[in-house]
């Protein structure tokens, strides 16, 4: 009985052995699980970026034709006997970024004189761009540049700029005088925006043979008039399905090469039309 006793204590401590082993063994394993849940989670964090904010999509996609974005009546009654009704398109790659379309025409009063006016509408659209910035945006920048470029026009007089209220999103008016042809010129130009499209429209007359010069505000109400219909046309063809096509506006441009003689006639188009000037015996 006494020699088993031993025998007893050295068996008990060979099977604790194997106990310890695998609770050492666990222990160590959920340490390395632990360590490499940690790392995944920390790389999971690391690697997501914020994304860089998208820029506001441009309003307008397409501009109007510039010869059909003033009535026909406002023509007639803002430039009398104008030489091309339908107006003269001004050349450009790109029909739906930049257009323009102008009239002139001398209303021949016998011995009361000449009344001269002629009248110029300008569009220029801008899309958003990533690294630009929006369409409207960038309008914005050029509203201003067209406005300071205005104000600075070669030779002008008495130059005044005001805002020009119910004008598309905003809008301002430039008037000056300017002497050519040994005639007094009165300017009135319309610096508008609306959305992502810049609209600039120019109005000036003068009397020749004897008449007398327009009077400023006539000028003013004239331009700011045909103003608000080009900005009105640029909101029609963006809603509209039949808007007139660029190949269609491209086609009506070239035919109006065939008047160029006729413009190529008057110095800059609107500054010498003193060859109609003549009052009639």
């Amino acid at each position: 009985m006494h020699r088993s006793a031993p025998r007893l204590s050295r068996i008990l401590a060979c099977a604790a052995v194997p106990v310890m082993l695998v609770a050492v063994g666990c222990s160590s394993d959920s340490g390395s699980d632990g360590k490499k849940n940690a790392g995944s989670s920390s790389s999971g964090t690391a690697s997501s970026k914020p994304s860089e904010p998208t820029v506001e999509p441009a309003k307008f996609a397409d501009l109007p034709d510039p010869c059909t974005s003033i009535g026909k009546k406002t023509i007639e009654d803002l430039v009398p006997e104008a030489k091309k009704k339908g107006g003269t398109a001004g050349g450009s790659s790109d029909l739906s970024v930049r257009s323009s379309c102008s009239w002139n025409g001398l209303d021949d009063q016998g011995v009361k004189g000449s009344q001269y006016r002629w009248m110029d509408v300008g569009f220029t659209r801008f899309d958003s761009d990533q690294s630009l910035g929006s369409g409207a945006k960038r309008a914005t920048v050029d509203y201003a540049k067209q406005v300071a470029k205005t104000k600075a026009s070669e030779g002008a007089e008495k130059v005044a700029a005001e805002p020009a209220a119910g004008i598309g999103d905003e809008a301002t008016l430039v008037t000056y005088g300017l002497s050519k042809t040994d005639e007094d010129f009165v300017y009135a130009t319309v610096v508008a925006r609306t959305g992502n499209v810049v609209v600039t429209l120019t109005y000036n007359g003068a009397g020749y043979a004897g008449a007398k010069t327009p009077s400023s505000g006539d000028i003013v109400k004239g331009a700011q008039k045909a103003a608000k219909e080009a900005i009105a046309a640029v909101g029609k063809t963006a809603g509209s399905e039949d808007s007139p096509a660029k190949g269609d506006a491209k086609t009506d441009a070239e035919d109006t090469k065939k008047d160029d003689a006729d413009a190529k006639g008057d110095a800059g188009s609107e500054d010498s039309p003193k060859s109609k000037a003549t009052p009639k015996s």
